[in-house]
């Protein structure tokens, strides 16, 4: 009976494992941006249809950064690289609006079609509309479904326009969201985010760790 078990737990482990390789790829080669609809699409084409087997999007965003260290290689450095300092001027312009970066670009998970993510901060919803139009950009609105925290959620407005040829898209949060980071989608935990002193130094570090690695 133990040994059933062992097995069982074994083979289940291995699944998962394979779904979080291949949910991983559809996400770096597909286009796919949602850790939730490339777990269901990797179970589809494997043919793996019992929840146990799906691995935790934890699971998949490790096996993502293993996927592109291995096969992505100089370009998706370049595109994290590049879509960083397109953040460091973005963070500038909308400073009015305490932005910080999220996502893959800070996360250096970004490839060559992800966006620019930020998260903008005022208790004026159409604060940030009205700062757009001023400037003549022209922006396509849309809402996201954000957990503040373990109580709170809600539909928040997002703005998307393109910049230096990246999209930048923006989620406009209230106020005191400043205090507290909103909940992951991917672990449930406080979301990692930069302000832009937090982001200059985090490319400053990387800029001098590449220099020491040429350097030996």
């Amino acid at each position: 009976m133990h040994h059933a078990r062992q097995h069982a737990e074994t083979r289940a482990r291995e699944r998962r494992h394979r779904l979080a390789h291949e949910a991983a790829r559809l996400m770096a080669e597909g286009g796919f941006r949602d850790y939730h609809q490339a777990k269901l699409k990797a179970a589809e084409r494997l043919g793996f249809h019992d929840d146990a087997s799906l691995p935790r999007n934890r699971e998949i965003e490790q096996a993502l950064r293993e996927y592109q260290r291995l096969f992505a290689g100089e370009s998706q450095l370049q595109a994290v690289h590049s879509r960083r300092q397109a953040a460091v001027r973005a963070l500038e312009f909308l400073a009015g609006f305490s932005p910080r970066l999220v996502g893959p670009v800070l996360d250096g998970t970004a490839d060559a079609n992800s966006p620019v993510l930020l998260q903008l901060h005022t208790d004026d919803a159409d604060a940030v509309a009205r700062f757009l139009e001023e400037h003549r950009i022209p922006a396509d609105a849309r809402t996201r479904h954000v957990r503040l925290d373990r109580k709170r959620d809600g539909d928040f407005p997002v703005w998307l326009f393109s910049a230096e040829e990246l999209t930048f898209d923006l989620t406009v949060l209230p106020l005191d969201a400043l205090r507290q980071a909103p909940l992951s989608g991917v672990d449930e935990k406080p979301l990692k985010r930069a302000s832009l002193a937090n982001l200059q130094q985090l490319i400053a570090d990387e800029e001098i760790s590449a220099y020491q690695s040429e350097a030996r």
